[in-house]
């Protein structure tokens, strides 16, 4: 601690940004300031609001600061290195993919609306992100159906020979092979991309002066598809709430804390009119408010993620001017960050913090119904531990072939997708005619070896089956010396013997544990039974997802891919040329020469391979 007092006597009152490592020289926190020396001070001394991180300073090994010029520099420099060194003690919100956005491939001469999970920098344009998939997809719905644009992929527009279903039901122009007007599309374009940014009373008076030219012009079938989009448009007017009068675009932030909870609620304002949120839950974060809400922000305004003109925040913050000059930049227009205090936009405010209160009472609720659903699971079970982490493993074959294993993870009784594993069987040979007793020793055996020597293990374990499949999840566990794990099999109902009975008798859904004979039998709409049936269907899901998978790539391989010299280019370039293996047997060597990249030494290969075949 003495060299942490000597580097802190040292520092500069300037701005800049200071990495905290912990003893091991990790990076756990990263911040900026405008006096380096003023802030970082402030977390070691007691009082000025500063004592609570404590648990963060008895971490801190190191301190480093990099000067910049100004505090924007700072912002930017600030943003990079959470980039880069993903701190612990940093906020983090949850990645933009995790949502849909829609995206406009504005490069291509014919541009298509698509949805999207993954924002890059490739030159599109990103609109969103949507907190709801389904909001995301009317939107798009709408504007297949009345702005004309392809949705077809771009094998798709480069390969067809006449119009698709979509033109033939009204809903794309077909550019792909009809010479349809640049001017017009774009046109379409332009107004869809009007829609999307939520500026529909400019949209509908353009649609109007447009739908009146048409009628003077006679064109009255024309004009009539005017209206119906004039409606389509109005309709989704209809659903959104007036926020405000001003038609300003709008980012509103409100925050909800108890001790380290914090709940955050954005509110989307797009043209005055309320268009969607965002909320996110964070906790064991002891900062300030105002740290939490510049943390806040500058993860929230990575990528390409639309800034609007006001940026509303409960209360102000220190790097203000920085930050408006900043996102400035960005939208190419001013950007004002206000912590209005009265009025019209302060009731804004006060509306996005009673949001994220609701959505603090109704998260915490759900995690209360949660823990009773695993406090009875484990009391049902008579487990050793607490289940607060669940692995369910399930195997799938076709007698054998393909053999895949899945495995699960339930956190808290919800799903945590990074944690889901697909096991390939090895060892199990395909003639013995699918041992699912053996292939799920091997997984377990191989997910349990990396488990002991990573000390990363979970709580339960609950496999697919009866008393085989957890006679081999015993075995499993004890050949690698795992006696802390509990242990479960989840057997699927069976249809019982009734013969004397006019309907079909079907058995209660069993649980056999280890060192029992019987089964425990749960009542069917219990939430212990509800939760073990939720993970089991979702290994069993996971498992046969991966299953259809390979044997697709297996059902796809072709006569083509056993013909020496054809690989991806040659293949694809010849079934483009002919469209079946079938056609391409029957080609003459002067016509498989005339495919691009097929030489006369690839096309006599390609005669005689097939020659050899029959």
């Amino acid at each position: 601690m003495a060299d942490i007092q000597e580097k802190l006597e040292a520092l500069p009152a300037q701005p800049g940004v200071y990495l905290m490592r912990d003893k091991a020289g990790k990076v756990i926190y990263v911040g900026k300031a405008k006096n380096v020396r003023a802030r970082v001070r402030a977390y070691f001394r007691g009082g000025e609001g500063r004592s609570q991180i404590e648990f963060l300073m008895n971490r801190v090994g190191d301190i480093e600061t990099l000067l910049t010029s100004n505090e924007k520099e700072a912002l930017i420099l600030e943003n990079n290195l959470i980039k880069q060194y993903k701190p612990r003690y940093n906020i983090r919100l949850k990645d933009d993919k995790s949502y849909l956005s829609i995206k406009i491939n504005v490069r291509h001469p014919w541009p298509r609306i698509t949805t999207t999970r993954k924002i890059v920098k490739d030159g599109s344009r990103y609109f969103g992100p949507y907190s709801s998939a389904i909001a995301a997809r009317e939107t798009l719905d709408v504007i297949e159906k009345h702005f004309l644009l392809r949705n077809c992929t771009e094998y798709n527009f480069k390969n067809r020979a006449r119009p698709c279903l979509q033109y033939q039901i009204k809903r794309c122009l077909a550019p792909c092979v009809l010479p349809v007007d640049p001017n017009e599309y774009q046109e379409n374009l332009r107004e869809a991309t009007l829609f999307i940014e939520g500026k529909r009373q400019e949209l509908i008076d353009e649609l109007r002066r447009r739908m009146q030219e048409k009628s003077d012009a006679l064109e009255f079938e024309a004009a009539a598809k005017i209206r119906d989009q004039i409606q389509a448009v109005e309709k989704t007017i209809e659903k959104q709430r007036m926020v405000s009068h001003w038609g300003a675009d709008q980012d509103i932030f409100g925050l909800y804390r108890e001790g380290g909870f914090i709940e955050v609620q954005v509110l989307f304002v797009r043209q005055g009119k309320l268009t969607g949120n965002q909320a996110y839950s964070l906790e064991d974060l002891e900062f300030a408010d105002e740290e939490i809400l510049e943390m806040l922000l500058t993860q929230f305004y990575q990528g390409e993620r639309f800034v609007p003109e006001e940026i509303l925040l409960p209360l102000d913050v220190e790097d203000r001017e920085a930050r408006e000059e900043y996102l400035g930049e960005r939208r190419g227009k001013k950007v004002s960050i206000l912590s209005p205090q009265r009025g019209d936009k302060r009731r804004l405010v006060d509306m996005a913090e009673e949001n994220a209160r609701q959505s603090y009472a109704e998260r915490h609720d759900q995690e209360k119904e949660r823990e009773r659903m695993l406090l009875e699971l484990k009391d049902k079970l008579r487990l050793k531990n607490y289940p607060a982490r669940i692995e369910c493993y399930d195997i799938s074959n076709i007698h054998g072939t393909h053999a895949v294993g899945s495995m699960v993870t339930f956190i808290n009784g919800e799903p945590d997708k990074q944690y889901y594993r697909h096991f390939r069987i090895r060892t199990v040979a395909e003639d013995v005619g699918g041992d699912d007793f053996a292939m799920m020793h091997e997984v377990l055996k191989r997910r349990f070896a990396r488990g002991v020597a990573e000390g990363d293990l979970p709580d339960l374990v609950v496999v697919d089956g009866g008393k085989g499949q957890l006679g081999m999840a015993i075995a499993a566990l004890h050949e690698l010396g795992v006696r802390d794990v509990d242990l479960a099999a989840l057997a699927k109902m069976r249809v019982e013997r009734a013969p004397r009975s006019a309907e079909i008798q079907r058995s209660e859904e069993r649980v056999f544990l280890p060192g029992q004979s019987n089964p425990v039998i749960l009542k069917r709409n219990s939430n212990a039974l509800f939760l073990l049936q939720r993970v089991r269907d979702e290994a069993h899901r996971f498992a046969i997802t991966y299953h259809k998978k390979i044997r697709a790539k297996q059902t796809l391989y072709s006569a083509l891919d056993k013909i020496p010299g054809i690989g991806g280019v040659r293949k694809r370039a010849l079934l483009r040329a002919f469209g079946s293996v079938r056609r391409i047997e029957e080609a003459s060597l002067e016509e498989l020469i005339k495919v691009p990249s097929i030489n006369p030494k690839v096309a006599q290969e390609i005669l005689d391979s097939f020659k050899a075949a029959q």
